[in-house]
């Protein structure tokens, strides 16, 4: 059993031996449970409820062992913010910056870039007053102050926000680093060549520029001619290759130039055959070589990554691939930039950089700065592993190589004759480093002020440890010592953080007596009373529960509900005992056998409602034992179905007298009548020789007569309409009968009323009048022509013969009479035949729902649409695949949620056989049969949640997810026409709910890393247009 319960039994354990006048104050103290031992903490691991005087498991815990400081306050330690003695300052990721940061901190280590950069003139630096920040302008003076900071500062990462700000990027959109590698360092060449002094203007060029030619051979003369270019980088094609010397080799080949590429030699005034090829005839200083990692996919449209492996050198002799080879041209690894990630518009991008003067390696990823051990390059299987599911296994590598799948670009640095970094002196400008100094000097302020605030925190939470301490020593109140009750929530609040805990609120805890309610014991602690005065006098609060707030009054009134539910226990075994033995048919009452079901829960309800004041929210009455709880589960199922208010009700009619119905009621014998009267004393009382209620025998009578006549009338309504009830030989519009000229109407909504009563004459009630009053505008015109009934307007209406209208008027009351003329003239031996309707059309009222149903089609939102994919046809196939065919369809149909199979075991018919079209189907066809208007999904067709504002493109988003065909390889059409205006809205484009949209797909797509780009790229990509790098 559960302590709780336990405690509960234990509290009124005397009440079945003492009379309510006869309760003392010891009872009281039980009821309360002022005397229960208070738990301890070694033996109890949370709190008890039921005990006032459990104080374990409030919050203690944390404040009476050795607290940590850093628990006190939530403020980062200001040193973590410092730089570290001989590391580098990393670059804060604004978003999706991390591919700007990669590029600032290889430019940072190009030691002559950046000993240029001090060297540029910037006068607002200069003259800048040191007391305002200083915000610079030009992109020249944004990239100086970030390397001095980069270099000088005291933190352990700056914010390039500036910079970033002043291109215009977007923090929050990844753009292809590559291009922003070569614009940055195009629109820095245009700046420096600005610059007054001749030295500056083209450190651009003589750092990152080469010499290359394409040279171009005519096979018929062998003429040669020769175009020459620069380049700042080399673009190499990785795919197919892995060796980086491979990706070289390529990129020199020879090209042929043959058929309709062929070169107009000058010398021959004509076209030839020729081939083409590039020749490096310089090389600078620094070798950027870009590993074409993301390239055009011409299956998706859009971008892709290769994360094929890359073998590459430390040491890189570009010799052989010079126009002249004897030259000596050795490059070193300088940096390896890594994008992390298998898509090519997401993932994470870090440069792996080394240092000018030390020689070695260090892993640069935003703020984190990694130091490799030793001096070798080391991408580790963190950088270098793609998160795509693939098997390849990373390459072994040759002693000097290193092999990557996810570098995309390397930089190797030219060796020369002793080391040319001794000669640069890449010192901060003064007038730069003063603004370093100002910066790092407001850093350091910060830092004092952070580690004062995490001070007073921790000296306000050791002030409140050793409050805590002492005065949880003080809140077990001891035997026979003054105590108060103060709320558990409150106490658990105070313990968690004295700063936000309010005052003390009792006033929830009472009950109508103004005391201590006996149901809130568990929502209650008691305290000592010198603990509950420190309280109150720091927190304050009211009004205060002390001994003198133990409630007698309660306590006698539970105990008095506590006996009478214990009576009530033994009554039920004797009531369920007498129950059992036969009563003679001359002696008893009549009860109902609803009653008698949940006569015990009855009761209970009944002691519970005289005693609202121990009444707990959940219904369960402090104290009541085990047995008592179980009574009203197993009561509470009949209590579910019959909704019980008083004793016997149950057979008692509506005019006071006792029910007809002989099934709802039962003969019990005087004695169980006698114990259930003590209970029930007002229940209404039947004797055995009381006869049921004579006014509802009369009804009852009176009812089956006019069932009588209603079955009656049900047979001769169906026998005089059976053509009508059965939807057999009815006529239709598109195909007028002969032998009439004039057919009736009448509304659906009728005809399917009128059914109900034929199916089931006493149940519903009779059709006594037809309201074609529907069918009709304000102005009393019809709404419907002829021609737009033949087309779907039919399914409002039900046509009638002339006969059956006949029927219809002798049997029902009609307020409108609607019907169709067919009319037919000869004019020169030619007929012509038209229709007239009797209303005749209200061509204004016509108009404006023409319209709103345009409107209504044109305006949808969450509507439902069918996308049906066309496959190859089955034409033409013979012997076994035909058979393989098949059964590879049937085993696709059976395992397929969208195949539509019907409860009796028969499938659909195929798409073939039913003809597709917008409009609604007519009402009456020529089998009778009228067909549903709703589309009913088929095999291969999948449905799609659509609005009529929704772009078409938007569209074939949603269509991808479902088949896996990208957009641009997504022909749509409905109903023949093709769909090809991708910004265009579907409702602007006639697509309508319920509508079937087909589907051919040009080529299937299973690359589903790719789909997931074309998914991300849904919205044009404009890289960075509108940016300081395109000059805006």
């Amino acid at each position: 059993m559960a302590p709780r319960i336990q405690l509960e039994r234990a509290a009124w354990s005397w009440a079945d031996t003492v009379k309510p006048e006869d309760v003392t104050e010891e009872h009281i103290e039980k009821a309360y449970r002022i005397r229960v031992p208070a738990c301890k903490r070694v033996v109890c691991r949370r709190n008890c409820k039921g005990n006032p005087n459990c104080l374990v498991g409030i919050g203690e815990q944390g404040w009476l062992g050795e607290i940590d400081e850093n628990s006190f306050h939530n403020i980062d330690d200001p040193n973590s913010e410092k730089r570290d003695k001989n590391k580098f300052v990393g670059l804060t990721n604004l978003g999706a910056t991390c591919y700007v940061n990669t590029f600032l901190q290889v430019w940072f280590h190009n030691l002559e870039l950046r000993e240029t950069l001090y060297l540029c003139q910037n006068s607002r630096a200069e003259e800048h007053n040191m007391e305002s920040d200083y915000e610079p302008q030009s992109i020249c003076e944004h990239l100086q102050y970030l390397f001095a900071l980069l270099q000088n500062s005291n933190r352990r990462y700056i914010d390039p926000s500036g910079l970033v700000k002043a291109l215009g990027l977007d923090t929050g959109q990844q753009q292809d680093a590559q291009e922003f590698s070569k614009l940055f360092l195009s629109l820095l060449e245009d700046t420096l060549s600005k610059q007054k002094n001749p030295n500056l203007q083209n450190v651009i060029q003589q750092q990152f520029c080469g010499q290359s030619a394409y040279v171009t051979v005519c096979n018929q003369c062998g003429r040669s001619s020769l175009l020459p270019s620069r380049f700042y980088e080399l673009e190499l094609s990785i795919q197919g290759h892995k060796q980086l010397t491979e990706c070289i080799t390529e990129f020199l080949k020879e090209e042929k130039l043959e058929g309709d590429n062929r070169y107009f030699c000058e010398n021959c005034h004509s076209k030839q055959n020729a081939t083409r090829h590039i020749k490096l005839q310089t090389l600078p200083r620094t070798l950027n070589l870009q590993l074409m990692r993301f390239v055009f996919d011409r299956q998706t449209g859009h971008k892709k990554k290769l994360n094929s492996f890359i073998s590459f050198p430390e040491v890189l002799d570009m010799g052989p691939f010079l126009e002249e080879k004897d030259e000596k041209c050795v490059y070193e690894l300088n940096a390896v930039l890594i994008h992390r990630g298998i898509s090519a518009y997401s993932g994470h991008y870090i440069a792996h950089v080394r240092d000018g003067r030390t020689k070695e390696w260090y892993k640069f990823n935003d703020e984190e700065i990694e130091k490799m051990e030793g001096k070798k390059l080391q991408l580790g299987i963190d950088d270098d592993i793609a998160e795509a599911k693939s098997q390849t296994r990373k390459p072994k590598c040759s002693k000097g190589y290193h092999c990557s799948r996810n570098a995309y670009m390397l930089v190797y640095k030219q060796q020369t004759e002793g080391d040319s970094n001794e000669k640069i002196t890449e010192e901060v400008p003064a007038f730069l480093q003063k603004l370093v100094d100002r910066d790092n000097r407001k850093f350091e302020e910060w830092c004092i002020e952070m580690a004062d605030m995490r001070k007073q925190s921790v000296d306000k939470g050791k002030a409140k440890h050793e409050e805590v301490k002492e005065l949880y020593k003080l809140l077990p109140a001891e035997d026979g010592q003054p105590f108060e009750f103060v709320p558990l929530e409150w106490l658990k609040k105070w313990l968690d953080d004295s700063s936000l805990t309010k005052s003390i609120d009792n006033s929830k805890f009472l009950c109508s007596h103004g005391k201590l309610h006996l149901d809130k014991i568990g929502d209650i602690k008691r305290i000592s009373a010198k603990a509950a005065e420190h309280l109150f006098k720091r927190y304050g609060g009211s009004p205060r529960l002390d001994r003198s707030s133990l409630c007698k009054e309660c306590v006698v009134q539970q105990c008095r509900v506590l006996r009478l539910k214990n009576q009530l226990n033994k009554d039920y075994k004797e009531v369920s005992s007498l129950m059992k033995i036969p009563v003679k048919s001359n002696e008893g009452f009549w009860v109902g056998k609803a009653s008698l079901r949940c006569w015990r829960q009855l009761a209970l309800e009944q002691l519970e409602d005289s005693q609202k004041e121990t009444h707990q929210p959940n219904g369960k009455t402090n104290g009541e034992g085990p047995e008592i709880s179980a009574l009203q589960d197993t009561d509470s199922k009949d209590q579910e179905n019959e909704e019980m208010k008083t004793f016997n009700e149950d057979i008692l009619c509506l005019h006071g007298g006792m029910s007809i119905s002989v099934g709802e009621k039962k003969l019990i014998s005087h004695d169980v009548w006698s114990r259930l009267k003590v209970y029930f004393p007002s229940a209404p009382e039947f004797a055995y020789n009381q006869d049921a209620c004579q006014q509802c025998i009369m009804l009852e009578r009176e009812g089956k007569e006019n069932e009588a006549l209603n079955r009656m009338m049900a047979i001769e309504q169906k026998t005089n309409l059976l053509n009508l009830f059965q939807d057999r030989n009815r006529p239709t519009l598109h195909k007028w009968p002969q032998d009439t000229d004039v057919l009736y109407i009448v509304s659906l909504f009728f005809v399917d009323e009128w059914k109900k009563f034929i199916r089931k004459p006493t149940k519903s009630s009779p059709v006594s009048s037809i309201g074609n009053n529907v069918l009709l505008c304000p102005h009393g015109g019809f709404m419907f022509t002829y021609e737009s009934m033949v087309k779907g307007d039919a399914q409002h209406v039900v046509l009638l013969w002339p006969s059956e209208w006949d029927v219809i008027n002798r049997l029902f009351l009609v307020d409108q009479p609607i019907s169709i003329y067919r009319l037919s003239e000869n004019i020169q031996n030619t007929t012509n035949v038209h229709y007239r309707t009797q209303p005749e059309l209200c061509l204004d009222c016509r108009e404006g729902l023409i319209f709103q149903q345009q409107r209504d089609l044109q305006e949808y939102t969450q509507a439902t649409v069918y996308i049906m994919k066309e496959s190859a046809p089955e034409l033409n196939v013979s012997g076994s695949d035909a058979e393989d065919e098949r059964e590879e369809l049937k085993i696709e149909g059976e395992s397929d949620p969208d195949f539509y199979q019907s409860g009796d075991g028969a499938k659909r018919q195929k798409l073939g056989e039913f003809v597709r079209s917008s409009t609604v189907m007519p009402i009456s066809q020529k089998s009778g049969i009228r067909r549903s208007t709703r589309h009913r999904k088929l095999r291969g067709e999948k449905a799609l949640i659509v609005s009529a504002n929704q772009t078409l493109k938007e569209l074939k988003i949603q269509i991808m997810h479902a088949f896996s065909v990208a957009p641009f390889d997504q022909n749509l059409s409905i109903d023949g026409r093709c769909l090809t205006d991708d910004s265009a809205t579907l409702g602007s484009l006639g697509v309508i709910p319920e509508c079937v949209i087909f589907l051919k797909a040009d080529e299937p797509l299973t690359d589903y890393a790719a789909m997931d780009d074309v998914y991300q790229v849904c919205m044009p990509e404009e890289g960075f247009k509108g940016t300081g790098l395109l000059g805006h």
